[in-house]
């Protein structure tokens, strides 16, 4: 027989093993409660993507001197800069490049494959953001008829709002509609650019609202953008710009009433003659009336001002027109960045006290880079020159009548693409294949361009490095063309004074991407980085689906 004193013993023993149990299922539950909760000890108020229309990497390092603290240099030093940050596909132009930026992918996924392409379903040329279903708000105007319809996927701004059950605001804003436009994805609460001619104004689109809100009226009625109807003058010591060119020479363009490119400009009389307030937009004063709007969305807003994660998508659109105007050497490019950096020392210190420090976070990055202006570099003993694209044009017409007998097998030439006629090559009977290699080699033996690819080459290989690979990421098989030309480098087909990009040359690819704030680990790296992998480093941070077209991969060494 057992005694009590053993049996008491024996439940006891079992109440110690129950219990123990039952603290160690309890910690494993902490445990998977805390690892699930982790994301969101790091979780910023507010997530504000800045775009920097052609912003080359080398302007970082080029003005440094000349920056303040609070701008560049604050994101710089105090985040962590991917020093090697390339756009994987061409054509690198605005629509694509902001496009890429939030969706996390390249045009071969997303569909918008240039700022305007050849529609070859319905036979005509469309623009990436228009969208005639709906009609501008703000003004009477088309420039409001603008939609993100042609984006195929969803961006990381979508899915902040899909994971957010659409409380999150995504507020999109650019001087151009299309740095608004596809930045703020399919689900925006808004996205407003700057109408300018007569106006000086900012429209939005029946897409996102009926009715401009109350703070963007008292905006627009305040004229507060009259205030840059002044002469453009230097803003420092043009003699201190010794990073730049001459400030008069022959590869910079002239504003209509100018005879020289050179400081000061005379705005105010030069205004009637070069469509009013969309002279601003060819001016730092540009990117200073984005700055004023985006102070303003912040207030009227209220973005970052609660607990659920807002997402606040600039496009500083100037630098873009100033480089087309005056080129990549230009003293005009130097004192828009200069410019450009106090205007974002505005931006991080409101946020400072609107949101809080320390409770944001910013990534800035560009839409495409800029070659220097190849008459310039000719003058400098540098291989560089242009397109005569009416030459071309006549000579593979010549061609293509005399081993087809008909000129008319190409049906639009855009973006360095060729589109077939593939009716007209059936009715010949003529294997496409075939005539996308003739063609193709035809425009090889011409002397600007270094390589030339057919669609059945995209289609049928899988490039992984150099130039076909990222031709091929910029291959869309529902709306590229057949033949696509690389000119060489330093070769482009534009005038003969200022800067342009889309090519798959590294002048063109090579961007900043910087991140800072809420969860950013500060550093550097040398190590390449590619424009998709934004989003995707993004959505990681927030603890979010990546957008549904994601290729790109998160930069886990700049996450705390």
């Amino acid at each position: 027989m057992f005694s009590t004193n053993y049996f008491t013993s024996i439940l006891l023993i079992a109440f110690f093993f129950y219990s123990s149990n039952l603290i160690s299922q309890r910690r494993v539950k902490e445990s998977a409660k805390t690892e699930v909760s982790a994301p969101l000890k790091t979780t910023p108020k507010l997530i504000v993507g800045i775009v920097v229309d052609q912003m080359r990497y080398d302007y970082l390092t080029r003005f440094w001197n000349h920056f303040g603290t609070g701008g560049f240099k604050r994101l710089v030093n105090e985040g962590f800069n991917c020093k090697n940050n390339h756009f994987n596909y061409s054509p690198t132009s605005t629509g694509p490049g902001h496009a890429s930026v939030y969706t996390g992918t390249t045009p071969s996924t997303h569909g918008i494959i240039g700022n305007n392409w050849y529609d070859k379903e319905i036979d005509e040329p469309v623009y990436c953001a228009s969208d005639d279903s709906y009609a501008t708000v703000g003004a009477i105007s088309n420039a409001g008829n603008m939609s993100p319809h042609r984006l195929t996927v969803t961006t990381i701004t979508d899915q902040l709002r899909l994971h957010t059950q659409m409380k999150g605001k995504v507020v999109a804003i650019a001087l151009k509609d299309r740095g608004a436009v596809l930045p703020g994805g399919h689900t925006a609460n808004a996205a407003y650019w700057f109408l300018g001619g007569g106006e000086g104004k900012w429209i939005s689109s029946t897409y996102y609202m009926e009715n401009l809100p109350r703070w963007v009226l008292d905006y627009n009625s305040s004229k507060v953008v009259e205030k840059y109807k002044k002469p453009w003058n230097t803003i420092e010591d043009i003699t201190s710009y010794k990073e730049s060119g001459p400030d008069n020479n022959n590869y910079e363009g002239l504003f209509t009433g100018e005879s020289t490119p050179v400081f000061p400009h005379d705005l105010p009389g030069l205004w009637d003659n070069n469509s009013k307030y969309d002279l601003l937009k060819v001016t730092p004063f540009g990117n200073s009336i984005t700055t004023d709007f985006v102070i303003e969305a912040l207030k009227g807003e209220q973005l970052g001002t609660d607990s659920i994660t807002d997402f606040l998508a600039i496009s500083f659109s100037s630098t873009d027109y100033v480089g087309h105007w005056f080129g990549v050497n230009s003293k005009e490019i130097q004192d828009t960045y200069i410019r450009l950096d106090r205007d974002l020392e505005r931006i991080l210190k409101y946020l400072d006290t609107k949101v809080g420090a320390g409770e944001y976070t910013v990534f800035l990055t560009a839409d495409h880079g800029a070659i220097n202006v190849p008459a310039y570099l000719k003058d400098q003993k540098i291989p560089a020159g242009y397109i005569n694209r009416t030459e071309i044009q006549s000579e593979l017409g010549e061609f293509i009548k005399y081993k087809y007998g008909s000129a008319d097998l190409i049906k639009n030439y855009s973006n360095n693409q060729l589109f077939l006629d593939h009716k007209i090559i059936q009715n010949l009977d003529l294997n496409p294949k075939e005539v996308q290699e003739a063609l193709a080699s035809e425009l090889l033996s011409y002397q600007v361009f270094e390589r030339v690819y057919t669609a059945y080459q995209m289609q049928n290989n899988e490039y992984t490095t150099g130039i076909p690979y990222i031709i091929q990421n910029g291959y869309n098989m529902k709306r590229s063309g057949d033949i696509f030309m690389v000119p060489k480098p330093g070769i482009i087909d534009y005038s003969k004074t200022g800067s342009t990009h889309g090519s798959a040359q590294i002048y063109d690819t090579h961007t900043p991407l910087i991140f800072y704030g809420k969860g950013i680990k500060p550093g550097s790296t040398a190590l390449r980085t590619e424009i998709p992998d934004i989003a995707p480093t993004i959505a990681t941070l927030l603890g979010i689906a990546f957008p549904n077209g994601t290729t790109g991969k998160p930069i886990t060494q700049i996450l705390e």
